[in-house]
């Protein structure tokens, strides 16, 4: 028997609203992020050893970049279509988003000190505007 998890602070997605808050790639030929803040987008499945050790991570994450950072779970065995459609081959596969928009996707389970620097650097950076 399972335990009760409390809410998490990490947001799962489905299919539809991966399209209303994340990419439409049913409307969109060229990638446009609808979201307001950076994003992580973590492609797992629950039988997944590598996912089940990022997963609290992500969830310390979630709560430790509240308001700056917004964190995606997709569960690929049920949104089959989505990992289709961005070629998940292995997972967990990590799609991140950063201030201006921009993807980068990166397959791998990753220690907390890894993320934080990616999370630092690249998602919460400075977007930099040519002049």
């Amino acid at each position: 028997m399972h335990k009760l998890l409390k809410q998490m602070p990490t947001i799962q997605l489905t299919t539809q609203s991966f399209k209303e808050k994340v990419f439409n790639y049913e409307t969109n030929q060229e990638w446009a992020y609808q979201g307001q803040l950076p994003a992580i987008i973590d492609f797992y499945a629950d039988w997944c050893g590598p996912c089940k050790m990022v997963a609290p991570i992500l969830e310390e994450l979630s709560e430790e970049y509240k308001d700056r950072l917004v964190i995606y779970k997709v569960n690929t065995d049920i949104e089959q279509e989505l990992a289709a459609v961005f070629g998940i081959q292995s997972i967990p596969t990590l799609l991140f988003i950063d201030s201006a928009g921009e993807p980068m996707m990166q397959p791998g389970a990753y220690p907390k000190h890894v993320l934080k620097k990616i999370i630092d650097e690249k998602l919460l950076a400075p977007v930099k505007t040519e002049e």
